[in-house]
């Protein structure tokens, strides 16, 4: 169970920081606009991928 969820946060934060680069690369999140709130995605991204791969990397498997 703890390994899906790993997975899981590790893939969101994936699609995080691909996001979040690719708003500071087209200017902005959207309506808020400006490259300062394309960092926000960025970081949420960065904080799910290394939780979620330590989680995956910390749980051991159980037979």
């Amino acid at each position: 169970m703890k390994r899906t969820f790993g997975a899981l946060l590790t893939i969101l934060g994936i699609v995080g920081i691909i996001w979040g680069a690719y708003a500071f690369m087209m200017g902005g999140a959207g309506i808020a606009g400006g490259k300062f709130s394309a960092i926000i995605p960025f970081a949420v991204g960065l904080i799910f991928f290394f939780a979620g791969y330590g989680l995956v990397k910390t749980t051991k498997d159980q037979t």
